[in-house]
């Protein structure tokens, strides 16, 4: 595997930290940790460099579409349900049984929320806009104050 380099993005929820190669990003998730640990510097590849500002467009409520590369690892099935992720559009939700019908599987509910839970692509790959069936907010890695805060944020982005 190419070489992997790390760029932490200090956002209003939290420490993201980037995760990346010079040809595409493999993870987005929040740290615990307070402290910028992973600066830009000169060798930074553009491609987290685009991811930083991207990012930073977002929390802004300039940016609803990421663009950079990004590199998806999991299974078949778990790139399938993530590419379906991408579809829900910005401000909106869905819910895993949505999910699991637009894949040509609606019995997949558990193995979609399964697939969502293993994505590594925070708010790239919208896993935050997924619910449950009821309407009510499930479980995020990120924790659900950042889920809610998530959608709160782009609601009053595309209200605005």
């Amino acid at each position: 595997m190419s070489q992997l380099y790390k760029l932490d993005f200090e956002s209003p929820i939290g420490m993201i930290e980037i995760v990346g190669t010079a040809e595409g990003i493999c993870s987005i998730l929040f740290s615990e940790r307070e402290q910028i640990e992973n600066k830009l510097h000169n060798e930074t590849p553009q491609v987290l460099v685009d991811c930083f500002e991207q990012m930073d467009q977002y929390f802004k409520g300039l940016r609803q579409e990421f663009t950079f590369p990004y590199i998806f690892e999991g299974t078949n099935f778990q790139q399938t349900v993530w590419d379906a992720l991408t579809r829900i559009p910005y401000a909106e939700t869905g819910s895993y049984k949505d999910i699991a019908v637009s894949i040509g599987n609606e019995k997949a509910v558990r193995a979609v929320g399964s697939a969502n839970g293993k994505n590594k692509l925070s708010i790239v790959i919208p896993c935050h806009r997924v619910i449950g069936s009821n309407g009510k907010l499930t479980g995020y890695a990120g924790g659900m104050w950042r889920k809610e805060w998530l959608l709160k944020h782009e609601r009053s982005i595309k209200n605005a």
